[in-house]
């Protein structure tokens, strides 16, 4: 699938501005609460745009499936690939821990290779990294802007975590 020259968008979400990179082959990069410079010049492909907004609708709360939005992963090692593979497909609300993950790749003793396989995860949102958590319900780290709090405010839009208790001051 071509797409278009190389090209940069940052777009507005529930969770801060994030941003999001494309080339020829697919999107490329997407950051989390992003505050880089300004959009490349030129409308970007609707392939782009349309992930973008889903992008934008799911962390709006909307359940949203991303499994069709085109990656270009060209370097990214295969066994990354792999694990993105299984995290692309948990759901909206769902979580896996990363020792789940790692057993549905015939390698239950991979968990921590996972856990560096999402550290390095080059399109947060639409590899949702933040659906993977650590044993024992608690939530794992998060290399994004604002860490284990942005993790656990994307899990409580999309309804993997309960709301946060109101209090007197809400």
């Amino acid at each position: 699938m071509t797409m278009s020259a190389p090209g940069y968008l940052p777009f507005d979400t529930a969770i801060g501005r994030c941003a999001v990179a494309w080339g020829p082959r697919g999107i490329s990069r997407v950051w989390l609460p992003e505050a880089r410079g300004a959009a490349t010049p030129g409308l970007p492909p609707a392939s782009v745009l349309d992930a973008v907004q889903a992008m934008t609708a799911l962390l709006d709360g909307e359940p949203r499936d991303l499994g069709g939005v085109v990656l270009d992963l060209e370097g990214v090692p295969d066994f990354h690939l792999a694990v993105y593979a299984v995290v692309r497909a948990i759901a909206p609300g769902q979580t896996l821990t990363y020792g789940e993950i790692a057993a549905r790749l015939g390698d239950p003793g991979a968990a921590r290779a996972v856990g560096q396989a999402m550290g390095a995860n080059p399109c947060p949102i639409i590899v949702p990294c933040h659906r993977v958590t650590a044993a024992g319900g608690a939530l794992g780290g998060f290399s994004a802007p604002g860490g284990a709090t942005t993790k656990q405010r994307m899990l409580r839009i999309e309804g993997a975590l309960a709301p946060e208790p109101a209090t007197l001051f809400d």
